[in-house]
């Protein structure tokens, strides 16, 4: 669905531009953001992020942040919180929406730090979000009114698809599930490259075989209205060489699901550890 431009906000303070808080900010331009209206503050901004704002005419980091602005975005890391805090309090307007990408910080956590902050929306992008493929989690608090709820959404669909949660319980569980799982893809390509050396392929060889099957699959997965498990059995001839891996892959127990179970059970506690 086409992104209305009319829900995105006139004002947005962007704090922390590193790769997630750049990729988003490059999405909401693409998507008919307009320059003027956007201020990025960083304190150690990356030259591409610097050249970015001086060829889009955003400000970075001016000596007086413009308050109340409709947007204030919190991608820094986490344990800047308490640092960063007092400032960006003075920022938040009474018709300000809060869009926070900090893992494990709670919609609590950030009321605790800056009391004024009413309208609350908590997101988890992920990386691939930098390519307009994202995949984000998000959860609103009950101040938060539809036409905020709209112009959160806009701004985050630029980025790719956006699963609005009933609770922001879940948000723990999306963090370890699509904010943390593509790097468990890539390890994944890093395995079976790994696995192919150990077969008798030249190790290059291996490494281009492992990522075109990877990102291959992976667009296979996305044109297709078929489900994952489908898809698999139709790769998988009986008594062939794919039911041969995939008996050691599905062994049970031992096999992938267990693993994956137990490796999106310990990112879920890591993120509930990050809160407070």
């Amino acid at each position: 669905m086409p992104i209305d431009a009319h829900h995105l906000p006139s004002s947005l303070v962007l704090v922390g531009a590193g790769k997630m808080g750049g990729s988003m900010l490059e999405g909401w331009l693409s998507v008919g953001m307009k320059p003027a209206g956007v201020t990025v503050i960083d304190p150690r901004p990356s030259e591409e992020m610097t050249r970015l704002c001086a060829d889009r005419g955003l400000a970075l980091n001016p000596a007086n942040p413009p308050s109340a602005p409709d947007v204030l975005v919190l991608a820094i890391k986490p344990q800047m919180l308490d640092e960063a805090a007092p400032g960006l309090n003075g920022l938040v307007g009474p018709h300000t929406l809060i869009v926070s990408i900090l893992a494990g910080k709670t919609m609590g956590d950030l009321r605790s730090r800056m009391p004024a902050a009413r309208a609350v929306v908590r997101a988890m992008p992920n990386l691939p979000a930098s390519i307009g493929r994202g995949a984000t989690g998000a959860a609103a608090s009950s101040d938060v009114t539809e036409a905020q709820r709209l112009m959160a959404d806009a701004l985050l669909r630029s980025n790719g698809i956006v699963e609005w949660l009933d609770t922001e319980d879940l948000i723990d569980a999306v963090t370890a599930v699509s904010g943390s799982g593509p790097a468990y893809v890539f390890h994944l390509v890093e395995c079976l490259a790994e696995a192919g050396a150990a077969a008798g392929l030249p190790p290059e060889l291996a490494q281009r075989l492992a990522r075109a099957t990877v990102t291959g699959a992976g667009e296979l997965l996305f044109q297709s209205d078929l489900p994952p498990a489908t898809l698999r059995q139709n790769v998988t001839s009986p008594g062939g060489t794919t039911a041969a891996a995939l008996e050691v892959l599905m062994a049970d127990p031992g096999g992938l699901r267990a693993l994956m179970r137990e490796a999106v059970a310990a990112a879920k506690r890591r993120a509930e550890e990050l809160s407070g």
